[in-house]
């Protein structure tokens, strides 16, 4: 009877999976994620962070495609897109993130702007966002424009040369698109239904503490503002608040306190099967840090009001969904 039971039980456990543990992703390390639900599927667009333990600069050639159905297995599609992809890129693959639209999946990139003129100590233009573009969501995806769609020469209140990175596209309820960027300021620009060109001059704005990364997302009535900030000791969480796409941001305060081992961090933000998930990086797996940072997720929850509860970081991550 003993013997039974304990096959019955062991049976069980085949078809009951386990916690998940953060970092989600262990065997190599990952950064900037940007999550994208596709019918029953959550996929995952990443960086992906190559620097040896001894260098002291990012190395990120290229980004990954992870997906799960239940938030605690992944299955790894390995790198789908990098630098090369794009003729006139150079440099590291920055922030990313992939968005569905009229049957394709563009995936909107940060990376930098090969300069041809020979003369040029610094070898490259400055940081650029790029689009390529796929009918499948885990790729192949090519170049969609063979150009830059944001270079740096179009934004001019930064002296630095790496203020045009981490994109984030919205899509309203009106169908406008919205792309939102930006190192040291925040930008946006309206694009027109074909995903790869401007419908607007570019604003520019900076909502209190920010630094980079912005995510933007629209929850019942109010539009949400995501943002890596300075906070009380850079980076944390900050966000903002609006009753439409485009402001005005009514400053919320800090959802986030630091990650471990890592001085950056970076939002991305989902609802998947009734619950809402916050995704970020830290450097807290085994020879991590700064330049060697891996991918969390934890739940995330709001008050009655619509304002976000302070995110609670955990080791032992989410529990599984059907």
């Amino acid at each position: 009877m003993k013997n039974t039971l304990l096959v019955a039980l062991l049976a069980l456990g085949a078809y009951l999976p386990s916690r998940a543990q953060n970092p989600i992703i262990r065997d190599v390390f990952t950064a900037d994620p940007a999550p994208l639900v596709y019918r029953d599927t959550l996929f995952l667009y990443t960086g992906h962070d190559t620097a040896s333990v001894q260098e002291t600069n990012y190395k990120m050639p290229d980004w990954r495609i992870y997906s799960t159905t239940d938030m605690v297995h992944w299955k790894d599609y390995g790198t789908r897109l990098s630098v090369n992809s794009f003729a006139w890129a150079t440099g590291d693959a920055y922030a990313a993130q992939c968005v569905y639209r009229n049957g394709k999946f563009y995936w909107f990139v940060a990376t930098f702007q090969r300069n041809s003129d020979p003369n040029n100590k610094v070898g490259n233009r400055g940081a650029a966002i790029g689009v390529a573009v796929s009918d499948r969501p885990t790729g192949p995806f090519k170049d969609a424009i063979g150009k830059p769609l944001i270079s740096n020469d179009m934004t001019l209140d930064q002296k630095h040369g790496w203020d045009d990175i981490d994109p984030t596209v919205f899509i309203d309820d009106d169908q406008q698109i919205y792309l939102y960027w930006g190192n040291g300021s925040c930008r946006w620009v309206k694009l027109k239904d074909n995903m790869t060109e401007l419908a607007s001059s570019i604003t520019v704005f900076k909502p209190k503490n920010y630094i980079e990364g912005p995510w933007v997302y629209k929850r019942k009535k109010l539009y949400y503002l995501v943002y890596a900030s300075a906070g009380t000791k850079p980076e944390m969480i900050e966000y903002c608040t609006a009753p439409t796409a485009t402001g005005p941001w009514a400053y919320q305060g800090i959802i986030q306190g630091n990650v471990p081992n890592s001085g950056t961090t970076h939002p991305g933000i989902v609802d998947y099967k009734g619950k809402s998930y916050f995704f970020y990086h830290n450097g807290s797996l085994p020879n991590g840090g700064n330049f060697r940072r891996s991918i969390c997720v934890d739940e995330m929850h709001y008050n009655a009001d619509g304002t976000i509860k302070p995110i609670v970081q955990t080791t032992k991550g989410v529990a599984p969904v059907k």
